[in-house]
């Protein structure tokens, strides 16, 4: 009896209670479970993009910069520059993918390379400068670099492609008047042979501060320092613009390049500057430069306000010279006043403390030779060169050259060229700076007698690169080197932010890249490839704003799904228990029945 009654239960007890708890509760759990999932991925989505310095970015960038260039690829655009130098000139091709969309993030622009993967560069000499006689043949001068050029950009998109012509140090010895004649030409007869984007203003001569903010830009581009991530080291910055609140974006580096010639330093200046003077403010305005890189000028996140200037006569080889002129004018000098032979001959020769001990040497100056013999007093060697750099007040320079403040505490720098060749070629200490040891390090090179010196050149215990030349002069510009960075530029001893380095991921950085980048960053191509973006969905944020789209589509199907496939099942099971419901009642019946009399 106690089955007949349980089985008297109404079927529809079954399909009531039960299902609407398990449903809510299923359909909760199911929609829960779905958008952890999705949150969690957008989440690690967008970490990673909004970790452009990220080591997968990075070397995933790297990797890609290194590949043949993909002309097929209707999506690209390019950009060629053309670096007039005074010794010759070479063009170098870009190339960048249509721009994410974000007015927060630059064109991603990089090296053209052709089928066998090289880089697209052409160089040809002399400099430009030499057609100052016959400024008409200026655009037969170029037409080798441009046909290269030509070549290899997609004839498609010759109309869209940018061409700059900038001249550097040999056009800016030229007057005015030749350096127009020389442009003139350019402007009238390139476009005649080339269908590149090209006009009055895309030839010119630029200066070298001009120069400086391009290398700036371009080293900075490359590390990443433009993509503002927010978990790397970052620095409070104040614009010009009026009423605008002070933000915190990622720390740029600042570079110094000591040449054989020349000097240059270039960094950013975070907070606005106060003069003490208007003479002192307008000197700080001749070597400050602001712009902005954004694509919108309302838009400040990407406004800079850099600090750069050259010190001519300052690179080492240079600066070995004007020691030498000083040397034989004050040694002949002291000899006429004492009537003595110092350094006439090699019996009596001159100490120089900055060559090596036992090095013999001679300086010939207008037909007078002074014979030196070194000595190898690196503290010595300091003191002699540090009056070659005409301090003024504190600062670098005869002329007193303005200098930006630095912030030593929160700061970075790279150093190119002698900063590099000094700590490595022969110390085998480049890159991290640490002055202690470098300091220790040059000492012991000074000290090292010549012949010692030169069986390790023979025995290859130095770099490739390193030559009798440096090994003659690498104590005096080891000194020069220290004395230029802790007495010119006033680092601290102690700072240890300096890297010295020759090439940045392996691949030198030209300054023409930044002028590309500089250039390309207001141009009506930057909107039309915003246009392209949105509707062809090409670039890596759209494809993966689409691909999440998907995935959202995906997990409600999932969840419905489910939800359908349970109340059918739940039907099934009410359909198959009305039955048997329907089959007790029967029997119930039947037996009721059969019990009556």
């Amino acid at each position: 009896m106690a089955r007949i009654s349980l089985s008297c239960l109404p079927a529809t007890w079954y399909c009531s209670y039960i299902p609407r708890q398990r449903l809510l509760l299923l359909l909760l759990l199911l929609t829960a479970s779905a958008l952890f999932l999705l949150s969690v991925y957008q989440k690690q989505l967008w970490a990673l993009q909004r970790r452009p310095g990220s080591r997968f970015n990075k070397y995933l960038s790297i990797a890609e910069s290194m590949e043949a260039t993909d002309i097929l690829n209707p999506g690209l655009n390019y950009g060629i520059v053309v670096d007039c130098g005074s010794s010759g000139s070479r063009v170098f091709v870009y190339y960048w993918p249509p721009h994410n969309g974000n007015p927060h993030t630059l064109l991603d622009i990089r090296q053209m390379r052709d089928k066998d993967r090289k880089p697209v560069v052409k160089k040809i000499k002399p400099g430009i400068s030499t057609m100052v006689k016959t400024p008409s043949q200026a655009s037969d001068y170029l037409h080798p670099l441009l046909s290269v050029a030509a070549a290899h950009v997609p004839r498609s998109k010759h109309k869209e492609t940018p061409l700059y012509i900038l001249c550097t140090a040999g056009m800016r010895l030229l007057s005015e008047s030749e350096q127009a004649a020389i442009l003139d030409d350019l402007v009238s007869d390139v476009p005649q042979e080339f269908d590149f984007l090209f006009s009055q203003s895309h030839a010119e001569v630029i200066s070298g501060k001009q120069e400086g903010v391009y290398a700036w830009i371009g080293i900075n581009f490359v590390l990443g320092r433009f993509d503002h991530a927010e978990d790397d080291a970052t620095v409070e910055v104040t614009t010009g613009s009026q009423n605008q609140q002070p933000i915190s974006r990622r720390r740029t580096v600042g570079i110094m390049d000591m040449g054989g010639a020349s000097l240059q330093i270039a960094y950013e200046v975070p907070s606005a500057i106060t003069f003490s003077s208007p003479q002192e403010e307008e000197a700080g305005k001749s070597v400050l430069a602001e712009f902005n890189l954004g694509c919108d000028v309302e838009h400040t996140e990407h406004v800079y306000r850099v600090y750069v200037t050259t010190f001519l006569g300052f690179g080492g080889n240079m600066a070995r010279q004007r020691y030498e002129d000083q040397l034989v004018n004050n040694t002949l000098g002291k000899n006429r006043l004492l009537t003595a032979q110092m350094g006439m001959s090699e019996d009596k020769p001159y100490l120089d403390p900055c060559l090596p001990p036992a090095l013999s040497d001679t300086v010939v100056r207008d037909n007078r030779t002074v014979h030196l013999r070194g000595e190898g007093d690196w503290a010595r060697c300091q003191e002699a060169v540090r009056p070659f750099l005409g301090l003024h007040n504190g600062t670098m320079s005869p002329q007193g050259v303005y200098q930006a403040p630095i912030n030593f505490s929160n700061s970075e720098f790279y150093g190119f060229s002698e900063f590099f060749y000094c700590m490595e070629d022969v110390l085998r200490i480049g890159g991290q700076y640490d002055s202690q040891k470098y300091s220790r390090a040059a000492m012991d090179y000074c000290s090292t007698k010549w012949p010692t010196l030169k069986r390790r050149l023979d025995n290859e215990l130095f770099s490739q690169q390193a030559d009798i030349s440096r090994l003659k002069y690498q104590c005096f510009k080891s000194a020069w080197m220290y004395e230029v960075l802790h007495s010119g530029f006033r680092f601290p001893v102690t700072y240890r932010s300096l890297r010295t380095a020759q090439l940045v991921y392996d691949k030198e950085v030209q300054w023409t890249l930044g002028a590309i980048l500089f250039r390309t960053r207001f141009l009506p191509l930057r909107d039309l490839q915003q246009e392209t973006f949105r509707q062809n969905h090409s670039s890596w944020l759209r494809s993966s704003f689409v691909y999440n789209h998907h995935l959202f589509s995906v997990c409600i199907l999932v969840v419905l799904l489910a939800i359908v496939l349970y109340i059918l099942r739940l039907r099934r099971i009410h359909q198959r228990e009305q039955r048997q419901a329907e089959a007790l009642n029967l029997l119930w019946a039947e037996e009721g029945e059969a019990l009556l009399p």
